[in-house]
C-alpha cells in the first residue's frame, strides 16, 4: 500500500472539485485494507471511504486519510434452477457488474443500469431507479469497522434501507468500509418496465419485446438522453431528493399546482418531482461563473470550469430556499458532503 500525502482529489471525484486530502491511499485487496485502517490508528486520524467519488461534494480540504476502495472480484455463492446469490466486491464498478449479470444470465439488475459508482457505494444510498432500488435484491452487506478493524456483515433489514437512504448515511456514517455485498439474481428472464419511462418507452415501440437486454438498452438510451456524460460535464447525478410528502400535504400542494409530476408511495405518503419544482423557481439552465443548473435537468448541478465545493453548496441552498419560498417543500441535497471549509 502506498500513501499519497496533500493529494489532490480533482481526478477522485465526478464534479472534479479542486480539493486536497491530507492523505490517499487505494486499496486492492484485503491486506492493503487493513494496513490503512491501523496506519490512520496509529496516526490519529479519521478515515474517509471513497469508490469513484460519483455522489459527494468536496466542500473543502479533506483532513483525513481518504481510502479509496478498490478490491473487485465476482463470486457465485449458490446457485438453482431459478436463482443465484452473488458476492460481489465493493471496487467494482456498478453499471459493468450490470452488463456483466447480463451476460450470464442472471437477471434483476437492468433497471439499474448506467448508474455511476461502485458496488461499495450502492447500498449507501440504496440506489434505486426505473421502479426497482437496491434493497428488492440485496441479502447481507459486508464490511471492516473501521474503529478496530472487525468483520462486521449486516443483513437487509440491519441496513435500514429507505428512499435514498441507509443505515451506512446516519448511525454508521464514517464508522465502516464496505468490503462486499450478497445479492439474489433471477436466473428466469423477466422485466419490471410499470415505471412510466420505460412504460412509454415500450409502448411506443411494440415492435420490441420487453426482454432484461431491451431494458437494460432502454434504461441506458433513457438516462443518456437526460443526464449529462460527467466526464464532459462534471457532475454528480441527481443532486436533490424528490422529496416524499404526507398525502394531505401532496392533495393541497396538487391542488394549487395541477402539473406537478407526483407518485404514491402506498404508504399514505407521495413523492414529488424536484426537478420540477426547480425549474418551476426558473433555476433550470441558470449559470453563475463555474457553476450552474444543466439546462437539460434541472435535478443536476454542474462544475463547468475551477467553482469550488463551497461556491457549489451557496447554489444549492439557493434552489432549496427559493423551492421552500414557493412551494413550502424543503429539498434534500443527496450527496454526501465532505471538507471542512463550509
Amino acid at each position: 500500500m502506498k500513501l499519497y500525502h496533500d493529494k489532490l482529489m480533482y481526478e477522485h471525484n465526478t464534479l472534479a472539485l479542486h480539493a486536497r486530502a491530507d492523505t490517499f491511499a487505494c486499496v486492492t485487496n484485503d491486506a492493503e485494507l487493513l494496513e490503512a485502517l491501523a496506519w490512520a490508528r496509529t496516526a490519529g486520524v479519521d478515515v474517509v471511504v471513497l469508490g469513484q467519488g460519483s455522489n459527494i461534494i468536496l466542500a473543502g480540504d479533506v483532513q483525513a486519510l481518504v481510502v479509496q476502495q478498490a478490491v473487485r472480484g465476482i463470486e457465485v455463492l449458490d446457485a438453482s434452477d431459478t436463482d443465484v446469490i452473488l458476492r460481489v466486491a465493493a471496487g467494482e464498478n456498478w453499471h459493468k457488474l450490470v452488463q456483466w449479470t447480463l451476460q450470464n444470465g442472471y437477471y434483476g439488475l437492468e433497471n439499474l443500469a448506467l448508474i455511476p459508482g461502485t458496488v461499495g457505494a450502492s447500498p449507501i444510498q440504496n440506489i434505486g431507479a426505473y421502479g426497482v432500488e437496491l434493497h428488492s435484491l440485496l441479502l447481507r452487506v459486508h464490511a471492516r469497522r473501521i474503529a478496530d478493524d472487525k468483520p462486521v456483515t449486516l443483513d437487509n433489514a440491519a441496513c435500514q434501507f429507505g428512499y435514498r437512504d441507509s443505515v451506512f448515511k446516519r448511525e454508521c456514517k464514517d464508522q465502516l468500509v464496505i468490503t462486499a455485498i450478497d445479492i439474489k439474481l433471477s436466473r428466469r428472464p423477466s422485466v419490471n418496465i410499470g415505471y412510466p419511462a420505460l412504460a412509454a418507452f415500450f409502448a411506443d415501440r411494440p415492435h420490441i419485446e420487453p426482454t432484461p437486454q431491451a431494458v437494460f438498452d432502454a434504461v441506458v438510451g433513457i438516462r443518456s438522453s437526460k443526464l449529462p456524460d460527467p466526464s464532459v460535464e462534471p457532475n454528480a447525478g441527481s443532486f436533490f431528493k424528490n422529496p416524499s410528502l404526507r398525502s394531505e400535504a401532496a392533495a393541497r400542494l396538487l391542488a394549487k399546482h395541477p402539473d406537478l409530476p407526483c407518485f404514491s408511495q402506498g404508504s399514505g405518503s407521495v413523492k414529488v418531482s424536484a426537478a420540477w419544482l426547480i425549474e418551476q423557481c426558473g433555476w433550470k439552465g441558470h449559470r453563475a461563473g463555474d457553476q450552474g443548473v444543466h439546462p437539460q435537468h434541472a435535478l443536476v448541478l454542474v462544475n463547468y470550469g475551477s467553482g469550488s465545493g463551497a461556491q457549489l453548496l451557496t447554489l444549492a441552498n439557493k434552489i432549496v430556499a427559493s423551492v421552500y419560498e414557493k412551494f413550502g417543500v424543503a429539498l434534500e441535497i443527496e450527496p454526501r458532503i465532505y471538507g471542512f471549509n463550509l
